[in-house]
């Protein structure tokens, strides 16, 4: 009998209470150029903020507005970080 490690799914439940989930991506996920200020707005009323933020930081997004934060300011925080 041999042991199967199975690595542990992140906890991805935080999603579905996120006000993202209830709005649609296309404000998450901007052409290039375009403003995040309605995702930005949106992620400032939303409780799963900080839950959201905390998986994009971990999982190294790259695209999108994740917690609040454009591409640019996960960078500049992850930098700041270390």
């Amino acid at each position: 009998m041999h042991n199967d490690t199975i690595a542990a799914a992140p906890d991805l439940s935080w999603q579905e209470q996120a006000l993202c989930a209830q709005t649609g991506s296309d404000f998450f996920f901007p052409e290039p150029g375009s403003s995040v200020r309605e995702a930005k707005q949106i992620c400032g009323m939303c409780d799963m903020r900080s839950a959201c933020l905390e998986y994009a930081l971990n999982h190294d997004e790259r695209f999108g507005v994740w917690g609040g934060l454009s591409e640019k300011e996960r960078l500049s925080l992850r930098r700041a970080q270390h």
